[in-house]
């Protein structure tokens, strides 16, 4: 009993020394922190507070957590709600996507869109498949596209090895294309035998000479691949309208760089726009000369801010002929996208697509040109009534970038833009990378696409059309000020072409 209490003891008197020792320590850390913070003159918060006041930025980052996941409402967060990525993760997992006891969205604000459910819906016999769109008739190999939902663009590098590897096999199983983002054709994108569409944008990547300039023989390779489908020229994207691509030098590694060739571990910044590029002969004339060398479809995405330029593009394409026309429109929303970019760009530069969509779709009708250049929707569009609303306002197609990221198990944590994306979706550390399966993501991008399609086919048939690509401006109404909705087609009214061979004469 005595050597029991003997080390009893001895064991209460190491722990209350170690006790003393580590709050000493601790006091010690804290009169340092103080000194310092009081001493500093960067940080006024610090410097009024010391050691409490740093505690304000462990708060912030705190604060994104627990408003996620505790304070925001299901309809409250930004860019997307729960309520939005809660439905792609469903569609994308398999399970059930119907809710119950009515709607919980608000249906009164100004903007929010109904869709006029006929008296008569398809029966299921009546309903179909959208035919495949063709793209491209004047290219020596058109292009037609199986899906009308699609990914878009998304470069490797601002996404890691994984995720592309998962989008590509993904939208093989799904049927629809990958668009490869400016930052190169990498091996990823090829091993899943999907369709790819090619992005060029101002850096040239993956198509560049020594001085950024367009290589016609790289563009031969490209366009040598069997799976690339469509070349995509970059005039300006949601994320930055006005301001080239951005890659941290974090993200650029040396497989990278390669792809795209530039130097490693430097920040990847394109310019503002091609400089070769500076009117809308300039335009034509590139648009032309890639459909010259590849024989593939060739157009170009843009965000629309100032409209005039496209009256001048569609009344020189009336002059040159229909088949010096781009072959297709990717119109993308001025309200952000996946890329790293300035807030005031992602903010308040650029149209929105709801404004911007119909708006190109109309100068193509007044231009006699919408049954030549195919309209591809882009920007926010993760959710069936959002794709539907733009297939109503005149879209061909429709591309998601940031749908298909949740698909892969995004959680917006908003790491975007660094490499400690905590789902593997945007990161090059190996360890974070690992919690992204390719194999297993792949089944979720393409029963999310398959989802994203068979949805917006259940609002076609409850607005009494078999398919989709028959959805008219008519079939969608938008609630206004004074509660009260109006159809899409009073808002924006089609306009008849006007008389194009007097006006060119």
């Amino acid at each position: 009993m005595d050597q029991s209490f003997q080390f009893t003891m001895l064991v209460l008197e190491w722990l209350t020394t170690l006790f003393v020792f580590l709050l000493g320590l601790g006091i010690l850390a804290i009169v340092i922190m103080f000194v310092i913070d009081v001493s500093q003159t960067k940080h006024a918060v610090r410097r009024n507070y010391p050691v409490v006041g740093r505690f304000r930025g462990l708060f912030e980052k705190l604060g994104e957590f627990f408003r996620q996941y505790f304070f925001a409402l299901d309809r409250e967060e930004m860019p997307f709600n729960r309520a939005q990525r809660a439905w792609v993760y469903r569609a994308a997992k398999g399970v059930d996507e119907t809710v119950a006891f009515g709607s919980t969205l608000n249906l009164s604000p100004p903007g929010t869109p109904i869709f006029v459910n006929c008296p008569y819906p398809m029966l299921e016999e009546e309903m179909h498949a959208p035919d495949p769109i063709r793209i491209g008739p004047f290219a020596r190999r058109p292009y037609d596209a199986p899906s009308f939902f699609n990914v878009s663009a998304m470069s490797y590098g601002a996404l890691s090895k994984p995720a592309v590897l998962a989008l590509s096999k993904g939208s093989r199983l799904a049927g629809n294309w990958l668009n490869t983002g400016e930052g190169g054709l990498a091996e990823w994108h090829l091993s899943g035998d999907c369709d790819i569409v090619f992005q060029i944008g101002t850096a040239k990547y993956g198509v560049r000479d020594a001085h950024g300039a367009l290589n016609d023989e790289r563009l031969k390779v490209i366009a040598g691949h069997e799976q690339v489908r469509m070349i995509e020229l970059k005039l300006s994207q949601g994320a930055k309208p006005g301001k080239g691509g951005i890659l941290p030098g974090a993200k650029v590694t040396e497989e990278i760089a390669a792809i795209r060739g530039i130097p490693a571990g430097q920040d990847s910044i394109s310019p503002n726009r091609h400089p070769e590029i500076n009117n809308a002969a300039d335009l034509l004339d590139m648009l032309n000369h890639i459909r010259d060398v590849t024989g593939l479809p060739v157009g170009f995405k843009a965000v629309i801010g100032a409209w005039s330029w496209l009256d001048e593009l569609f009344a020189l394409i009336n002059e040159r002929g229909p088949e010096s026309a781009p072959d297709f429109i990717t119109v993308d929303s001025g309200d952000g996208g996946t890329g790293a970019a300035p807030m005031s760009l992602i903010d308040n530069v650029g149209l929105q697509i709801k404004e911007s969509l119909p708006l190109v779709v109309d100068k193509l009708c007044y231009y006699g040109l919408r049954d030549r250049v195919r309209v591809i929707a882009s920007g926010k569009l993760i959710n069936p009534v959002d794709a539907a609303v733009a297939l109503c306002m005149g879209a061909d197609l429709i591309s998601s970038a940031r749908g298909f990221m949740f698909a892969l198990g995004c959680i917006q944590a908003l790491q975007c833009n660094k490499n400690t994306c905590p789902t593997g979706v945007t990161t090059h550390n190996k360890r974070l990378q690992r919690g992204l399966v390719p194999e297993d993501k792949a089944e979720r991008v393409a029963r999310y696409s398959k989802s994203m399609r068979k949805e917006i086919g259940t609002i076609a048939h409850s607005c009494g059309v078999p398919n989709p690509s028959k959805l008219q401006r008519f079939h969608c109404r938008i609630v206004q000020d004074d509660g009260r909705s109006v159809p899409l087609d009073e808002i924006y009214p089609l306009v008849a072409p006007f008389d194009v061979q007097s006006a060119t004469r």
